[in-house]
């Protein structure tokens, strides 16, 4: 590994280094030449952060521990930084893209020509599932790649479908690899990890935080050309997401649902708002002809 490489990693992997402090650090020393030099004092006055935070991460870029540690990790995922070749064009395009991602699995899925983001509720209705096959079978079987969150819900059906029907899928973690979440089905977690891909921004020894999953969303939608929806609630993670694909600019797509359903107000909040409204697969391909071809 080139040392620009290991020192960003290294920076990334630093629990007191957040994502906009990184950003700086990158601005201020572009190459991270310094960084084996740089002084606490030197930290604290760069970044403006306390003496304290400027020791700890002063003491954690010096640690022998963490530098072990760092190697165990390279030899156990497949550890992509912004900078390398097989980060993927579409995330990297986005307004906040992971400097580093830590993987497990078929790294060609990174580049894989034809990807579709699926989210939804972790509370499905009766609805979902059968509606979910009926749209997703043909888009597996039309070589798309399913990109989800592992959630409980929604997320895993769709990562099912795509297992069962020998398709390929892509699962976003909210938590380093060490701690996966959820811990419902940990035969999923290890068949996607072994035969699928699964991506986390965050290193192996990070625990899931509430404030990951909405992080996490960023980069089910960044992977993608569009975002469908299956069931949402009004206030729900799966409307992060949208957010997050809009700014991203890219297509938001949305299944309705029964009329009086919580799980469908979401929905069809976004349709009214411009959201595509999908009643089959042909509707996900149209919008991939007119805009991604």
């Amino acid at each position: 590994m080139n040392t620009f490489r290991q020192r960003l990693i290294h920076l990334h992997d630093c629990p007191y280094v957040s994502r906009t402090l990184l950003r700086a650090w990158l601005k201020k020393d572009p190459s991270l030449s310094y960084l084996p030099n740089i002084s606490p004092k030197e930290i604290a006055t760069s970044f403006h952060l306390s003496h304290e935070t400027a020791r700890s991460i002063y003491n954690h870029i010096h640690d022998s521990t963490i530098m072990k540690k760092l190697d165990i990790n390279e030899q156990t995922y497949n550890c992509v930084t912004y900078f390398d070749e097989a980060y993927p064009a579409l995330l990297k395009i986005i307004p906040d893209p992971p400097l580093v991602l830590y993987i497990r699995g078929d790294l060609a899925l990174l580049h894989h020509p034809l990807t579709l983001s699926v989210v939804g509720t972790r509370t499905p209705s009766k609805y979902a599932f059968p509606a979910m096959e009926q749209i997703l079978l043909p888009l597996i079987q039309s070589n798309f790649c399913i990109v989800s969150g592992m959630a409980v819900g929604v997320d895993q059906h769709a990562h099912r479908l795509a297992l069962q029907h020998k398709g390929s899928t892509i699962a976003v973690m909210g938590s380093g690899f060490e701690h996966p979440y959820p811990r419902n089905n940990p035969a999923l977690f290890t068949h996607l990890c072994e035969r699928q891909l699964v991506i986390s921004e965050y290193p192996p020894s990070q625990p899931p935080r509430k404030f990951h999953f909405p992080e996490r969303n960023r980069i089910i939608s960044g992977l993608s050309e569009a975002t469908l929806v299956i069931e949402a609630r009004l206030k729900s993670g799966s409307l992060i997401t949208v957010d997050q694909a809009l700014e991203q600019g890219r297509e938001v797509l949305s299944l309705p649902g029964p009329i009086g359903s919580k799980t469908s107000e979401g929905c069809h909040a976004i349709i009214k708002e411009g959201a595509r409204l999908v009643q089959s697969h042909q509707d996900v391909l149209s919008a991939y002809r007119e805009n991604f071809n």
